[in-house]
């Protein structure tokens, strides 16, 4: 047998390409295949075992494979025949197939074969299937030892070795040359942020789009567990997404022959890191999501971009949720719905954490700065709702229930000044001239006229478009600004304007005062003259009865003329406090007089009789 062997390996050193194919090849055999045929086909040593993987058969010498393969070594045992007997094995589940067996063939032949990033992977899947561990060392030790030299020292290499283990699962991640790939492949990119090798900086993440997504969330989860910065997850993620959907997002209403763009979306947010390990960029998420709702992606995928959305919507602009809202071509309101969604999810998330910045920092919200963060991000997104309302207010087929849905899903109170949610009703109700009274009160129903600035105001009471109810509402709201002394606008903003607004308010306050004083001592002077008039008639017809004593008569005259003196002297008192020129804001300017002596002539006293 060892003579057998020696002459075996030595025909197949000296093998200058004679010999010939195997009758059992077929003549489909690949040109590797015939080549392995060739250098083991010997007249003097026929084949006494067979191999077949799929259609491919090698035709090959129990003396050879049996020593270093102990998968072959026990299936030529359990054959019947005994050792002489040719021996018919189907290996058809050898990870790699044909091509890592005829490699592992001509190691255990001694024949040259070469080893490379591309078959290394599928070497050690098959060195481990077919058993071939020798304590001296075998085709594993000899692939272990080019990864570790050649195939993981650069990011290149570490991401073909990882890409040719998606053809060999679950082989390759049991032996674990997956999971090696995917650290050399994470530590080569943190290295490479550290101190960078080639121009861009970033060009490393144009290396990730060969991977399929699966090998890219194992790489993310290698990079999450070397604590890579946010900064390389985000940089990472929206990278393989564009460039993977790069086909997808460019044209979106191409055929989806088979649901492949569909299944390529789903398994590109499905290993996308998590929110609290990297934000992406709310306008990625926005394509991204808009290019899920146009292919028709499953509910569970939309829901997930949503709420990634919804978790930096803060960030996002008007033309981020404008590209959700609208159609592909910029043209028609489509997807209202979807941006009121992501509205109501944020407004939950600021609720969960307090207004704490959406929980972004624990540190901050708990020294009480996530406080005020959370309130500016609740403002900055009420202003940018109220500019995406106003875009799409002008859409005619657009109903009040979605205007006011998306509206209205930032609650009234964060927003500081409600003027540029009474833009977008104008312009909605300026777009919809149709609606009735109760249609109009429905849709101003978004905004509250009282938190209006003066100009705001100013504007709705003039506005004919709007209903009754909320020019009446700005203007009562004026009114009891002005009861007040507060001319001002909302959240005390005054500019130079306002000033002066302001003391105008001030100067028609006190005027109103010095009127209603004026008015009630009128009335008082109408009340006293009233019953004075009673009064004097009652003594008339008494008088002209003539009935009585002269005693009684000149007694009761008596005391009838001091009631008329006092009532006279009342009225005489409150013609003074009347007198126009003697002070209040109608008083005579005598600033000018000087220090001139003034002579008043003294009026004559009169005595006041009722005969």
């Amino acid at each position: 047998m060892p003579k057998l062997t020696a002459l075996l390996l030595m025909q197949a050193s000296s093998f200058n390409g004679g010999g010939h194919i195997s009758s059992l090849a077929p003549a489909s055999a690949s040109a590797s295949m015939d080549r392995t045929c060739q250098w083991v086909s010997s007249p003097d040593a026929p084949p006494d075992l067979f191999i077949r993987i799929a259609h491919d058969v090698f035709p090959l010498h129990k003396a050879v494979m049996v020593p270093k393969c102990g998968y072959i070594r026990k299936a030529v045992a359990a054959a019947r025949g005994g050792p002489t007997a040719t021996v018919e094995l189907d290996l058809s589940a050898l990870p790699g197939g044909a091509d890592a067996f005829d490699k592992a063939a001509r190691y255990c032949y001694g024949a040259n074969f070469e080893i490379s990033v591309r078959n290394a992977a599928a070497l050690v899947c098959a060195a481990a299937f077919l058993d071939m561990q020798p304590a001296e060392g075998g085709l594993e030790r000899r692939v272990e030892e080019f990864l570790a030299k050649v195939g993981l020292r650069t990011l290149p290499s570490a991401v073909a070795v990882l890409r040719s283990c998606e053809g060999l699962l679950p082989a390759a991640e049991e032996v674990g040359v997956v999971q090696r790939s995917a650290d050399a492949v994470a530590l080569r990119i943190c290295n490479e942020v550290l101190f960078s090798t080639r121009s861009p900086p970033e060009w490393w993440t144009a290396e990730l789009a060969s991977l399929s997504p699966a090998s890219f969330h194992k790489v993310i989860t290698a990079l999450r567990c070397r604590r890579a910065e946010p900064e390389v997850l985000v940089a990472a993620a929206t990278a393989y997404a564009e460039l993977l959907l790069a086909e997808v997002i460019a044209d979106v209403h191409a055929a989806d022959s088979g649901g492949v763009h569909r299944a390529l979306v789903e398994s590109v947010v499905a290993v996308l890191p998590s929110t609290d390990d990297a934000p992406i960029p709310a306008a990625f998420l926005c394509r991204l999501l808009h290019v899920a709702v146009t292919i028709g992606s499953s509910a569970k995928t939309c829901r997930d971009l949503e709420l990634r959305v919804a978790a930096v919507l803060d960030q996002a602009t008007t033309g981020d949720l404008l590209t959700l809202a609208l159609d592909s071509a910029g043209e028609r309101v489509q997807n209202v719905d979807t941006v009121r969604r992501i509205i109501g999810a944020f407004v939950e998330r600021d609720a969960s954490s307090g207004g704490g910045g959406n929980g972004r920092s624990r540190r901050a919200s708990l020294s009480g700065a996530g406080a005020l963060q959370g309130g500016g991000a609740m403002q900055t997104v009420a202003k940018t709702v109220d500019e995406v309302a106003a875009e799409i207010a002008t859409e005619e087929s657009l109903p009040i229930s979605k205007f006011v849905g998306l509206a209205g899903a930032v609650p009234k109170e964060a927003r500081a000044t409600h003027d540029c949610l009474y833009r977008a009703v104008d312009i909605y109700l300026k777009a919809h001239p149709a609606l009735d009274e109760i249609e109009r009160e429905k849709v101003c129903s978004v905004m509250d006229p009282l938190k209006l600035s003066y100009q705001g105001r100013l504007h709705a009471s003039q506005n004919k478009r709007l209903p009754l109810q909320a020019v009446l509402s700005a203007l009562y709201y004026d009114q009891l600004k002005l009861r007040s002394g507060n001319g001002g606008g909302v959240g005390g903003d005054e500019s130079g304007g306002w000033d002066a607004y302001g003391g105008m308010m001030r100067s028609a306050r006190m005027q109103a005062k010095a009127e209603a004083s004026l008015a009630r001592e009128n009335e008082e002077l109408r009340s006293e003259l009233a019953r004075m008039r009673a009064y004097v008639s009652g003594m008339g017809v008494q008088q002209s009865k003539g009935g009585g004593s002269s005693s009684r008569t000149t007694a009761s005259s008596g005391k009838k003329g001091t009631t008329s003196l006092w009532l006279l002297g009342s009225v005489s008192r409150t013609l003074s406090r009347l007198n126009p020129f003697k002070g209040g804001i109608w008083a005579k300017d005598t600033s000018s007089i000087g220090d001139k002596k003034i002579h008043s002539v003294k009026p004559k006293r009169r005595r006041f009789s009722v005969s």
